[in-house]
């Protein structure tokens, strides 16, 4: 059995938001527009919730300015967003000065903002198809998938009904990016079990702001390999960018220990064979430790570190994400000891990776497929990580 894990960023469709020249610009354009969904939801709206709202909807081009004067977008095909007001009045606009927010609160109107999807440029949904064969995972988890009807698509038009098994189970984000698992035939999918409305009990506060604790979800899927199962726990952590008041890297230490809680109750189901995988979004510092991860790579825990065995193979670099530093290896395998036993080889995929998306040559430290020829086309920012497994009979 090949176990694989790839980011495969949306497959038909992405946000215009993330269409963006660096990672910071497109960071920030997604926290504006969680911002603004959370502050309208307040019941009072103070002069600054007025301003943060503005400023977030000029940040997403849903607003512009017009000489000293803040005007609605003229212009639909640069709004990164679209304002929805559904009824009652929450925006005017006035001919001499601009736009105003007239709503007092969250009881005046009904409406909210969505970002602006767009086609994914053709190559670039070839080459995740060409990543996908050439992998050739047998249970292959999937990160920043649309939706389940979008897996089926791509699994039937682009790879051939390589997969009999298409699983994914809406998640938390609002930009409709969750996590999935494709399987072939021989491995069928016998149940989920979704934490997608587990709480975050430590630190209530804070982190998402309707109190769940996984920014998408984290699901046990139970797939059958002939008379023994495997639990695979599919995981995409809170970004790197910053939402709220607090660090991105605590509310992705509570995940982290809720998934560690996870795979101690597997094991006392009795459990044997465990793999969590996916995109947990951040990397070892220099020094080698793991922040926001240290309750995944405790010890105690007993949970194997794929790059860690000495068959996986890194390749060039250390890393998963872009330019692939070690700071950049943001996608993990980890496993119980009894599977990690049970590796004979695995490794980091980047053939369809063209590296940090502001690079104007390909990468000169490993080899791309022919077609990308600038980063548009890359298949994802991420490689694709994997391993092979061999039971004993």
């Amino acid at each position: 059995m090949i176990i694989a894990s790839f980011n495969v960023e949306n497959l038909f469709a992405r946000a215009k938001v993330l269409d963006t020249a660096t990672w910071e610009e497109g960071t920030k354009r997604l926290a504006a527009f969680e911002r603004f969904n959370r502050t309208a939801q307040r019941r009072r709206y103070r002069t600054s919730d007025k301003q943060t709202m503005i400023d977030d909807l000029l940040m997403l081009s849903v607003l512009t300015r017009s000489r000293a004067k803040i005007i609605r977008q003229p212009n639909l095909s640069a709004q990164m967003a679209i304002l929805r007001e559904n009824r009652g009045d929450f925006l005017v606009e006035r001919r001499a000065t601009g736009v105003e927010i007239v709503a007092e609160g969250r009881g005046d109107w009904i409406g909210w903002i969505d970002l602006v999807v767009e086609p994914v440029d053709e190559v670039a949904i070839r080459m995740t198809a060409q990543v996908v064969r050439d992998v050739r995972a047998d249970v292959l988890a999937v990160v920043e998938a649309e939706n389940r009807p979008s897996l089926v698509r791509f699994n039937e038009e682009m790879l051939g009904n390589r997969y009999r098994h298409v699983m994914l189970v809406d998640g938390n984000d609002q930009r409709g990016i969750d996590v999935g698992l494709l399987t072939t035939r021989r491995y069928p999918i016998s149940s989920v079990t979704s934490h997608v409305d587990d709480r975050d009990t430590e630190n209530p506060d804070f982190g998402r702001r309707d109190g769940r604790l996984f920014s998408r979800d984290a699901p046990v899927y139970t797939v059958r390999w002939g008379d023994h199962q495997v639990y695979v726990v599919v995981n995409h952590l809170k970004s790197q960018s910053r939402t709220g008041v607090e660090p991105p890297d605590e509310l992705r230490r509570r995940q982290s220990r809720r998934l560690a809680a996870i795979y101690r109750q597997l094991r006392r189901d009795g459990c044997t064979y465990v793999v969590m995988l996916g995109d947990f979004n951040r990397g070892p510092d220099n020094d080698g430790g793991h922040p926001s991860l240290e309750d995944l790579f405790n010890r105690r825990l007993g949970l194997v570190d794929a790059y860690s065995l000495d068959m996986f193979d890194t390749g060039p670099r250390l890393g998963s994400f872009q330019g692939s530093s070690l700071r950049d290896r943001l996608d993990y395998i980890f496993m119980s000891p009894e599977l990690a036993a049970c590796v004979t080889k695995g490794g980091v995929f980047r053939k369809g990776l063209w590296g940090r998306s502001t690079n104007v040559n390909p990468p000169d430290d490993w080899v791309i497929y022919p077609e990308i020829t600038a980063s548009r086309h890359a298949a994802s920012d991420h490689a694709a990580i994997w391993v092979d497994v061999r039971l004993p009979t």
